[in-house]
C-alpha cells in the first residue's frame, strides 16, 4: 500500500488538525476534541503517504480502515448495477472508509487517490483500544463520522463518498 515517495514525508498530527479545521465544506470530519486528546488520537492512527492513481479502498473489500486525510485529494468511483460511473472528490479534512467502518459490509466504492496524498488510517481493532483506553475520545470520533455520513447521505452528489 506505501509506495516510496522522492521526498520524505513528515507526519504530525497537527498537520492534520490543521487540514480540518482549514475545511469549510459540509464534507469536514470534525470530531470535538481538545489538542490533548488529538495527541492522544494521533498515537491510535497509523500516517502513510499514497501517490497519484494508488488505490486505498476497493469496491467490494471487506476490510474496515477509516481513513482521515491530511493533505491531497482522493477520488471515490463505483459502477452501479447499469454500468454507470459515480464520482465524488474528498479532500483534506475529511474521511473515506466510513461506510464500512460502521457496517460492517463490503467496500460500496473505490477510492484512489488523484494527487499524493498524506493519509490517516484507523483499523477497526485500534479504534476498540481506543473505546476502552480512551472512550470519551472514540464516542467523539464515532459521533463526527456519524455526522459526515448524515450530511453525505443529505447530499446525493456526495453520497457516493460514503465507503
Amino acid at each position: 500500500m506505501n509506495a516510496p515517495l522522492r521526498n520524505p514525508v513528515k507526519f504530525d498530527v497537527q498537520g492534520l488538525v490543521h487540514a480540518i479545521a482549514s475545511n469549510d465544506s459540509s464534507d469536514v470530519f470534525a470530531p470535538h476534541i481538545t489538542p490533548a486528546q488529538w495527541e492522544t488520537l494521533g498515537s491510535y492512527l497509523q500516517p502513510f503517504a499514497v501517490t497519484d492513481g494508488q488505490v486505498l479502498i476497493e469496491q467490494g473489500a471487506t476490510d474496515r480502515t477509516l481513513y482521515i486525510i491530511e493533505t491531497g485529494n482522493l477520488t471515490v468511483h463505483y459502477e452501479d448495477h447499469k454500468g454507470r460511473v459515480r464520482l465524488a472528490v474528498v479532500g483534506p479534512g475529511s474521511a473515506v472508509g466510513e461506510g464500512a467502518f460502521f457496517s460492517r459490509q463490503a467496500r460500496s466504492a473505490t477510492v484512489q487517490a488523484s494527487v499524493p496524498s498524506k493519509i490517516w488510517s484507523m483499523p477497526p481493532l485500534r479504534f476498540a483500544e481506543l473505546s476502552k483506553r480512551q472512550p470519551e475520545v472514540a464516542l467523539e470520533i464515532a459521533m463526527a463520522l456519524g455526522a459526515l455520513v448524515s450530511r453525505r447521505l443529505a447530499n446525493r452528489p456526495r453520497r457516493v463518498a460514503v465507503t
